[in-house]
C-alpha cells in the first residue's frame, strides 16, 4: 500500500462533502458546502449550482494540499447529466427536482423503454436522466448539435467554466454522468461508468451491460463519454489546477460513483454481511436500500410504480434497491428545526415518547413527498398528531420505519441488513424497524463517513472498515397493533 492520502469528493444534491483520508483508512479531515437549492440557467430552467461548488472545491482542495495527497476520486447522487464541448460546460446541468411540462414529459414516456429491460420506472421531475435529456433539446437543439453557453468570467481557480458562443459550431458534445463531470473537471479526461448510468436513468439495460435500446435509437448512447471502471484511473490533476492549488500535478483521478453505491462497497467489507444476501438501507436526503443477492438468490420481480429499480454495482452486477425521500420528509415534518430526530442528547426523550404515540394511535401516513416512495399517490396527513415536540419527533420516526419496511419487503430483504448515514443515530427509528423486521439482523455502522469509506475503497480495496457493527434492539413497546392500524389506515 502506497502512504499518500486520499480525496473522496462527495457532491452530494444537499450538501457537497470533501473528507480527506490516510492510506490505511483514517479520516483526516472533512469540509462540507450546503448547496445552494438551485440557479437559474439562462434559459429559466433550474440548474445545479456547478460554478459555485467548483469554487468552493478549488479553496478546498489548497487546504487539503499539505497533505501528500496521491489520489482524488469523485462519489454523487445520480440524476444529473453533463454535457462539455472543447473542454468546457456546454450547458448548465438540470437540477433533478424541476418540474418538466407535461406534454413534454407525456412525450417523452412514450418513447421509453420497458421496465423490465431497464429497471429504471418512470419518476417524476428530472429524476430520469433520459427526461432531462429528452426536455434539453428543447433549450439546445437536438443535443447534438452542441449548443453552448456565454463563458461566466471572472474566474480564477484553475476549473473550467462554459463553453464560448464562437467555439460552438464545431464542436462535438460528449455526455458525462454527475460524479463523472467532477472527474473531467479534475483531470479533463472524459469517462462514463455503470453505476451512475444504471441508476434510474433509463439509459442502461442491467442485464445485457449495456446502453438501452431507447438511447442508442436516439443518439445519445453514442454521445456519452468511453465506459471507465469506477476505481479506474482515468488521468493526473490538470497542471493549472495543479498549479492553483498546490496539489501535486500526478495526483490520480478516479472515475468515480453513484454515491449509494459507494455506501454498498462500504458495507461489503464488515465479514458479517460479505458474501451473502445483504441489505444496506443508506439515509440522508433519500432512505435508499440496495440488496446484494445471495450466492442462491433469484432476482426478485419489483412492482415498476412503487419506487423499486434496478441499481448496477461498482463491478456490473444488479442490485435490486428501493427508495422514498426520507430525509425530505421528516424535515418538512420536523420544520428542520435544530432539535432534528438524530441528535444525541435527544434520543431517551424520543425513546420515551414512543409508548405514549403507540397508546394515542398518533401517526403519519404517507406521503409527504408526493411522486416517490411505496405510496406514490397517497397524500400525507396525520391521524392524532402529538401535541408535545419529543412524541411528535418520535412518531415521525416511526413513521420512516413503517415505510423503510415497506420498501424493504417490496426488494425481498432478507438475513442482514445495514443501516447507514444520517439517521442510523435516530435510534427510535432504527429500534422500530427490528421491531417490524424481527427476521432481519439489523447492524448501524458510523453514521458520517460510510460513502466516501466506499469510494476509498476502490482506491484500497485491502481496506476493512475501522470499528464494529452494533446490533439494533427492538424498542421495548410492541409495535404489531401501530403498524397493523398504520397499514388498515392506509
Amino acid at each position: 500500500m502506497t502512504s499518500g492520502s486520499v480525496i473522496v469528493a462527495d457532491m452530494g444534491k444537499t450538501l457537497a462533502k470533501l473528507t480527506l483520508w490516510s492510506a490505511d483508512g483514517v479520516c483526516l479531515a472533512r469540509e462540507t458546502r450546503p448547496n445552494a437549492a438551485t440557479t437559474l440557467a439562462p434559459e429559466g430552467y433550474a440548474a445545479l449550482d456547478v460554478a459555485g461548488i467548483s469554487d468552493w472545491l478549488s479553496e478546498t482542495l489548497k487546504r487539503f494540499s499539505a497533505h501528500p495527497v496521491e489520489a482524488i476520486i469523485p462519489v454523487s447522487h445520480g440524476a444529473a447529466v453533463v454535457g462539455i464541448c472543447d473542454d468546457a460546460l456546454a450547458f448548465p446541468p438540470l437540477d433533478y427536482e424541476q418540474e418538466i411540462p407535461d406534454a413534454v414529459m407525456a412525450n417523452y414516456r412514450a418513447q421509453r423503454d420497458p421496465f423490465a429491460l431497464t429497471g429504471s420506472p418512470a419518476f417524476p421531475q428530472g429524476l430520469n436522466i433520459g427526461t432531462q435529456l429528452h426536455w434539453l433539446e428543447h433549450f439546445f437543439p437536438v443535443i447534438a448539435s452542441t449548443a453552448k453557453q456565454p463563458s461566466s468570467g471572472g474566474h480564477h481557480s484553475g476549473l473550467p467554466r462554459f463553453a464560448r458562443n464562437d467555439d460552438a459550431m464545431d464542436s462535438d458534445l460528449t455526455l458525462l454522468p454527475y460524479a463523472q463531470y467532477w472527474a473531467w473537471l479534475l483531470s479533463g479526461v472524459a469517462a462514463s461508468e455503470v453505476t451512475s448510468l444504471g441508476c434510474h436513468s433509463d439509459l442502461w439495460s442491467p442485464a445485457a451491460g449495456d446502453f438501452s435500446p431507447m438511447a442508442k435509437a436516439r443518439g445519445w448512447a453514442e454521445q456519452f463519454a468511453p465506459l471507465a471502471k469506477a476505481g479506474e484511473v482515468i488521468g493526473t490533476l490538470r497542471p493549472e489546477i495543479a498549479a492553483a492549488t498546490g496539489l501535486s500535478p500526478n495526483v490520480r483521478i478516479h472515475a468515480g460513483l453513484h454515491d449509494s453505491n459507494a455506501a454498498l462497497i462500504a458495507a461489503r467489507g464488515f465479514p458479517a454481511l460479505a458474501g451473502q444476501d445483504a441489505t444496506v438501507l443508506s439515509t440522508g436526503t433519500w432512505f435508499v436500500a440496495m440488496r446484494t443477492l445471495g450466492p442462491d438468490a433469484a432476482m426478485p420481480r419489483l412492482p415498476e410504480g412503487r419506487d423499486c429499480l434496478i441499481n448496477v454495482d461498482a463491478f456490473g452486477q444488479p442490485v435490486p434497491s428501493a427508495r422514498f425521500m426520507g430525509g425530505r420528509e421528516i424535515e418538512s415534518q420536523i420544520e428542520i428545526d435544530t432539535r432534528r430526530i438524530d441528535i444525541t442528547p435527544d434520543q431517551p426523550a424520543l425513546l420515551a415518547a414512543v409508548a405514549d404515540v403507540v397508546e394515542a394511535g398518533a401517526m403519519l401516513l404517507p406521503n409527504s413527498a408526493p411522486g416517490f416512495g411505496p405510496f406514490p399517490q397517497h397524500d400525507g396527513r396525520w391521524i392524532n398528531r402529538p401535541g408535545d415536540w419529543f412524541a411528535c419527533r418520535a412518531a415521525v420516526c416511526l413513521y420512516a420505519a413503517l415505510v423503510a419496511e415497506t420498501s424493504l419487503s417490496l426488494i425481498g430483504t432478507t438475513g442482514a441488513l445495514l443501516i447507514e448515514g444520517r439517521f442510523a443515530e435516530a435510534q427510535v427509528f432504527v429500534r422500530a424497524l427490528a421491531s417490524l423486521r424481527p427476521d432481519l439482523t439489523i447492524y448501524t455502522a458510523n453514521a458520517h463517513n460510510d460513502v466516501s469509506f466506499g469510494a476509498l475503497r476502490l482506491v484500497h480495496p485491502e481496506l476493512k472498515p475501522q470499528g464494529e457493527l452494533t446490533r439494533v434492539a427492538p424498542l421495548e413497546v410492541d409495535l404489531r397493533g401501530y403498524a397493523s392500524q398504520w397499514r388498515a389506515a392506509l
